[in-house]
């Protein structure tokens, strides 16, 4: 490490690692329950663990930004953090919020509003770390006088999803005004000012692992943040089938929403480019691995899967099914699950000197295994849908009748799910089987420590 202070981050990483372990195994259980029958019916029935997968889905991943960022913003600014005590009490208001809310969620204690379930005073904690983690970076980069693009994105990707978080502290009595400003929350953070924070770590690991230039860089995340602005607030409008919203909003959610993977391709390009000219001459070949596997699988599951039902002539037959299951898995894994995983990829050699820069031999079958259990899950989802779609929307079969119909289906699921699970486990004890040394290993006055790898000799 260059600076004491980011040994912050590994303590959220390692909550981070718990809570997705967590996450995986109420996935697992979850998809268990389409087959049936079910002897937890009673006990822990399908809308308990589905709400408890997603909703630790997202709170992983945001312990996971909150780490990297307090590893990536040190380094940057090239300053110790602003408080270490604060960083520590906020992690410790997380977990707790997180810990009780799961157990609330047993008992059904939530606002049965998805993906923002939690209840107000779990609601209004969430605001106040949020608060606090900002006030922390804001006040690290500005001791340190030195303020990046890189890290202008990243905060403006961080300020905006605590801002966007408010409108999920209201409630409505009318469902379709409730739907309405729901997805100002979740629509604008992962498909929105998610995607700023993805683009800053992604710059960062770029430039330091592939010698990538600076300048480009943030010339992309200039697109990056102009696509946002632009498709990612109109291209809300795609969520707004059966809700009651009047008809106009439907071909401008569609049209927009394809305009939103095109800096999703340019990232992926310039990532793929840089991979070449480096040569993987970083020594941290594994986190290149995570980091450019980052830009092409979100390619893949936010562009492409995304683009495949956004318009409205398909997406009023597709949403609402297990399509959207499909391009909602590969999204969130390819854009953020494995960014997280890059990161922490990146930082841990700094970490636990004992580990390999390069990686270790298990880390790498994480990765495959990861990435091949994914992309199964995601093809089990996709030929699930399809004949949801069709036997369901086509057919006017019910939704049972239809269900038992693509049971086979859910066989793949739990078969490729197992796989990605494997691959999960094998991060997870990979993460922990090295003990941490949170000391300066590394000279902190030097500008742009492993900025630029050497370049393999031609032949």
């Amino acid at each position: 490490m260059r600076y004491k202070s980011q040994s912050v981050a590994y303590w959220y990483f390692a909550v981070a690692m718990v809570l997705f372990g967590l996450q995986i195994v109420f996935g697992l259980l979850s998809a268990t329950k389409y087959l049936g029958p079910d002897p937890l019916l009673y006990i822990l029935p399908f809308d308990v663990t589905k709400v408890i997968h997603t909703n630790l889905l997202v709170v992983w991943v945001l312990t996971g930004f909150m780490g990297a960022t307090y590893w990536m913003v040190p380094d940057e600014s090239r300053t110790e953090l602003h408080s270490v005590k604060l960083a520590y009490l906020q992690l410790a208001l997380w977990v707790v919020m997180g810990v009780t809310a799961v157990i609330g969620y047993l008992f059904r204690y939530g606002t049965g509003n998805k993906l923002l379930e939690q209840p107000l005073p779990h609601k209004i904690v969430i605001v106040v770390v949020m608060l606090m983690f900002l006030y922390n970076v804001v006040m690290t980069i500005r001791k340190s006088g030195r303020f990046t693009t890189t890290e202008g994105v990243l905060l403006l990707g961080v300020a905006g999803a605590a801002v966007l978080y408010l409108p999920s502290l209201l409630e409505y009595d009318n469902y379709v005004v409730s739907i309405f400003y729901r997805w100002w929350t979740i629509h604008l953070w992962v498909e929105g000012v998610w995607e700023m924070i993805q683009g800053g770590f992604l710059a960062y690991l770029l430039i330091r692992l592939s010698g990538a230039d600076r300048e480009v860089m943030e010339k992309w995340l200039y697109v990056i943040v102009g696509l946002v602005f632009m498709a990612g607030i109109l291209g809300t409008a795609h969520h707004y089938y059966w809700v009651g919203v009047p008809s106009y909003w439907l071909p401008i959610g569609g049209i927009f929403s394809a305009l939103e993977p095109v800096a999703l391709v340019g990232m992926a390009m310039y990532a793929y480019s840089a991979m070449r000219r480096s040569g993987l001459a970083h020594p941290n070949t594994l986190a290149l691995h995570w980091t450019v596997g980052s830009a092409v699988y979100t390619l893949f599951g936010a562009g492409l899967l995304g683009l495949a039902h956004t318009w409205p002539s398909v997406n009023k037959w597709t949403h609402g099914t297990l399509i959207t299951a499909m391009h909602g898995h590969a999204a969130f894994y390819g854009a953020y699950a494995m960014i997280v995983l890059a990161m922490i990829t990146y930082a841990l050699p700094a970490i636990s000197p004992a580990r390999r820069e390069q990686g270790t031999s298990l880390g790498y079958w994480a990765f495959w295994l990861q990435l091949a259990g994914m992309f199964g899950m995601t093809l089990s989802f996709a030929t699930a849908g399809i004949g949801q779609v069709y036997l369901e929307r086509i057919m006017g079969l019910g939704y049972l009748d239809a269900q038992l119909k693509i049971q086979v289906h859910f066989l793949m699921l739990i078969g490729t799910g197992t796989l990605f699970a494997i691959g999960v486990a094998l991060f997870i004890i990979d993460f922990f089987r090295y003990a941490p040394r949170l000391e300066v290993t590394q000279d902190a006055t030097d500008p742009d420590l492993q900025a630029v790898p050497v370049k393999p000799a031609r032949a």
